[in-house]
């Protein structure tokens, strides 16, 4: 492949202005989505979310700058890890301390594993049909969420009409990525937020910008620490679960990145890379909010625009701190409304399952009736547990509560289970 600008090159302001601004449209929208699923869940007034937002895109800004200069050194986008979304929609009966004590407990585990370099043998758990069951459970599990974004039953009009809005943006957007130029592509997310927005208003009743509130410059942004911790052990058990899921996300985004640059020394990028994510998981669970994530889509931006310059992710990641000091500018996230937030999410969460699928099938052995065992029932058990009712998941026993009432990390131990010990002599044979 050959590359306009190579890893270490300096670019003039024109470019980097110009690579830079197409990296902040691939990295907002999972910022927006993301927090602000996780910020109406967490709070009823406006300011609150913001501020849950405004954290949120610090803690993104800062970990991609760490990452560009003494992390990885790769050129990867960050955002808030959905992994971690899931661990905390399931978590509702607990407290905001005790998730966010969770998130950083499971944060400082993966920066202490990937600092000793404990993490390769770790790794070894996850084999093609296990990564297929995480990449799966992640889409599956958000189901719920996304069904209650889509059909927003708490505002007036029609959610069956409000359905069939959501499946006509998806259905255009599916049709668009096949049209579209792989550069253009990455901008499709961001594209599908904006259009949407401005259709939805002329078939449902929404605010919009209407009602935006005044919020001062930097107000509260250090309140809703999470401190003094509150440690719950079995949600602690559940996060670590989920930690452990997007160690391996983060482990194969920096990988992805070997063949096509070949930037030597994988190991340490690997280490300090996923050191940093880590740290930064301990600090985003300090704030109160999800940690970051690197993104395995980095390969498919390179690629199309030709720049593979780590200095081209700098204003990405300046401008993503400064929005953490703007309230006001964050605050359009109010003019999406959640069927359209639901709708992109349902739209990248398919991806999400191709690529669990691509992951069941790119193994080398045959594919066997053990191996769909193997994704199929802990799939099954994690979608089935997501959709429980709030009053059965409450009758759990306490300790319990938080891994057996939680799809995602039930399904993910499931699969473990079944492929390390139930089927482990079929696949030795």
């Amino acid at each position: 492949m050959t590359l306009r600008y190579s890893l270490d090159e300096k670019l003039s302001p024109l470019p980097l202005a110009l690579f830079g601004l197409q990296w902040l449209a691939v990295a907002l929208p999972s910022l927006i989505i993301i927090g602000q699923v996780v910020a109406t869940v967490h709070f009823a007034e406006f300011s609150e979310q913001i501020l849950y937002l405004r954290k949120l895109s610090f803690v993104v800004g800062v970990t991609m700058l760490v990452q560009i200069v003494w992390g990885h050194r790769l050129p990867l986008v960050m955002g808030p890890a959905a992994v971690l979304l899931v661990g905390v929609l399931a978590s509702s009966g607990s407290s905001l301390s005790a998730i966010y004590t969770s998130v950083m407990v499971g944060g400082a585990a993966l920066a202490l594993v990937s600092a000793l370099g404990m993490f390769r043998a770790l790794q070894q758990l996850f084999t093609a049909r296990v990564v297929a069951v995480v990449l799966l459970l992640i889409a599956f599990t958000l189901a719920p969420a996304i069904r209650d974004l889509i059909l927003d039953t708490t505002r007036p009009g029609s959610p069956f009409g409000r359905l069939v809005f959501a499946l006509v943006l998806v259905l255009v957007l599916f049709g668009l990525q096949q049209k579209l130029t792989p550069l253009w592509r990455s901008t499709l997310v961001v594209g599908g937020l904006v259009v949407g927005s401005l259709i939805y208003p002329l078939f449902f009743q929404h605010a919009g910008l209407s009602e935006q509130p005044s919020l001062p410059f930097a107000a509260g942004f250090w309140q809703n620490l999470t401190w003094p911790p509150s440690f719950e052990p079995g949600l602690i058990l559940a996060f670590l679960v989920c930690y452990l899921a997007l160690a391996v996300n983060d482990l194969g985004s920096i990988q992805s990145l070997d063949g096509m640059l070949r930037p030597g020394d994988m190991a340490g990028r690997l280490r300090k890379g996923m050191t940093i994510t880590g740290l930064s998981g301990c600090a985003a669970g300090l704030l109160g909010v999800l940690g970051p994530v690197n993104f395995s889509l980095s390969p498919g931006v390179i690629a199309a625009s030709g720049c593979a310059a780590r200095r081209a992710l700098w204003p990405a990641a300046v401008v993503m701190i400064g929005l953490a000091f703007l309230p006001g500018t964050l605050s359009v996230v109010r003019a999406v409304p959640p069927t359209v937030v639901g709708a992109i999410l349902l739209f990248i969460l398919s991806a999400q399952v191709a690529a669990g699928l691509m992951s069941l099938y790119s193994q080398k052995e045959t594919v066997e009736f053990e191996h769909g065992l193997v994704v199929g029932l802990p799939v099954l058990a994690g979608t089935i547990i997501s959709f429980m009712p709030s009053s059965v998941t409450e009758t759990l026993p306490g300790l319990t509560r938080p891994i057996a009432g939680n799809g995602f990390v039930a399904g993910v131990l499931l699969a473990l289970w079944l492929e390390h010990v139930v089927f482990r002599r079929k696949a030795a044979q």
